[in-house]
């Protein structure tokens, strides 16, 4: 059994719920070295959406969580403009759950489409379980107009 992540204090029930479903998720298809990060977000109308990692042999053809989880958004019909959460989890050692940060690439993609999301970390300083507002990931971003 692999040790979920108990929800902060300042975690919403809503985006505790997300943090389930990716843990969930995670807990179902993991695999050592191909699927090791799941993705749960939310957008405005409660409607919740899901990714998981996939790990290519050339590291430059592996996708994102995060990416393919906003993929299944936007397939669905979601305007990515109105994901409000955004949680992801990997399996670390010692069979724990933890809730990772977006990688630099995630980090522009999301706050390229939802800069106001909310995204569930854990601070490095102090392996707190903290939140950010997508944009505030990337101090200074260039704003790109679509």
């Amino acid at each position: 059994m692999i040790t979920p992540v108990t929800p902060p204090p300042a975690m919403s029930a809503p985006d505790a719920a997300l943090l389930t479903t990716a843990q969930e998720l995670l807990g179902r298809v993991w695999v050592d070295g191909r699927h090791e990060v799941a993705t749960a977000l939310r957008t405005a109308s409660g409607d919740v959406f899901t990714g998981v990692h996939l790990e290519g042999s050339c590291r430059r053809s592996s996708i994102c969580a995060e990416g393919i989880a906003l993929g299944a958004a936007r397939t669905a019909g979601a305007a990515l403009t109105d994901v409000e959460a955004v949680v992801s989890v990997q399996i670390k050692p010692a069979d724990r759950f933890r809730i990772i940060a977006p990688c630099g690439v995630c980090r522009e993609l999301i706050s390229d489409y939802a800069p106001d999301a909310i995204v569930w970390l854990t601070s490095p300083s102090s392996d707190e379980i903290v939140s950010f507002r997508a944009q505030d990931l990337l101090p200074e971003k260039s704003r790109r107009k679509w």
